[in-house]
């Protein structure tokens, strides 16, 4: 895939703009968006994203199509996920709705820049070392193992990080509208509010760790990684307040993402045999025993492994809503009747 310096800077200089608008637009004045507001602007992101892998494909061939769809969808889903942890963090921190969109697009534009270093970084290992994807591999499958039995355990208001913040700065106890900083009796204390953002940043820092190995499993180029990346991040926003409600119902949402990094994860190991250079492995000789897994058939895994995961947690959230009055009609009739 032949991309010019001039189609990244345009690239790059079009991602900023809209995260520029949407500050100016939407999140300069603090206030909690309608279910409308926040459809109407999911549905144009989502729609963009569409058109601009159809553009992909139709310029570059649907090899690279396709690698920028399965990218796309993969880190749509790891983002969901983020911001499932984003609703914790708030919560922790009892965030007002009305900040909460600020809160929300500092801590997205932190992950596109550490995406972004990441992505770079990982190119250049891809370039100049093979054996770069024997570690993304590795480091995928402990993620997927992490991600099906550790998610939620933990609460990232309140972990080991934090506390190291509250006990190197002065916190004060209340929020001052969305000021970072404020001045009682002549000493500067920092509001709840700029660690919330030091919680998100850091909350991004762990899943740029996870996204970019498993995009980088599904191509190998720069430019669908950055774009896949920078659209699944756009309009995110707008999707917390309009699934908000709903991300408490995806219940499978993290065994499906384990899924989903398990098998990049194995197609990235089946990789590194196809390019090994380690003398310790077949003698340092490519082994092409195993097919490598094509694109269409990574596309439908994780399309598939999506639409599983949501439907079986609606279905299980829908069973428990139902059950639970019976469960208190039952304990009511027990109190009543101890026999």
């Amino acid at each position: 895939m032949n991309v010019t310096p001039l189609v990244w800077i345009i690239t790059i200089a079009v991602t900023i703009a809209f995260f520029v608008y949407e500050f100016y637009a939407h999140v300069r004045k603090p206030h909690e968006p309608s279910i409308g507001e926040s459809a109407r602007w999911s549905a144009f992101y989502i729609g963009l994203a569409l058109l601009f892998g159809v553009g992909i494909g139709m310029v570059s061939g649907w090899t690279y199509g396709g690698e920028y769809f399965a990218g796309y969808l993969t880190e749509k889903a790891l983002s969901i996920d983020n911001l499932f942890v984003f609703l914790i963090v708030m919560a922790g921190f009892a965030v007002p709705k009305i900040y909460q969109q600020k809160v929300l697009m500092i801590g997205i534009v932190i992950a596109l820049i550490m995406r972004g270093a990441f992505i770079a970084v990982g190119a250049a290992l891809i370039e100049n070392f093979s054996w770069v994807f024997w570690i993304f591999g590795g480091l995928l499958l402990f993620l997927a193992y992490r991600q099906a039995f550790a998610h939620g355990e933990s609460d990232p208001a309140n972990g080991k990080f934090m506390r190291f913040v509250r006990r190197h700065l002065p916190v004060s106890d209340e929020y001052n509208g969305d000021k970072l900083t404020v001045v009682k009796d002549g000493r500067r204390f920092v509001t709840p509010m700029l660690l919330v953002i030091v919680a998100i940043g850091f909350v991004d820092l762990i899943f740029a760790v996870d996204s970019i190995p498993a995009i980088y499993g599904l191509t190998n180029e720069a430019y669908i990684v950055f774009t896949a990346n920078a659209f699944a991040l756009m309009g995110l926003r707008q999707l917390f307040f309009l699934i908000g409600g709903l991300l408490e119902r995806l219940v499978y949402l993290a065994q499906g993402l384990a899924v989903i990094l398990a098998f990049i994860g194995v197609k990235l190991l089946i990789h590194a045999l196809h390019k090994n250079e380690l003398p310790f492995i077949n003698g340092g000789e490519p082994w092409k025993v195993i097919p490598e897994i094509p694109i269409w058939v990574s596309l439908l895994f994780i399309a598939g492994t999506i639409a599983v995961a949501t439907v079986a947690s609606l279905i299980k959230t829908r069973k428990d809503r139902i059950r639970e009055p019976e469960e208190v009609t039952e304990q009511i009739a027990e109190a009543r009747d101890p026999r």
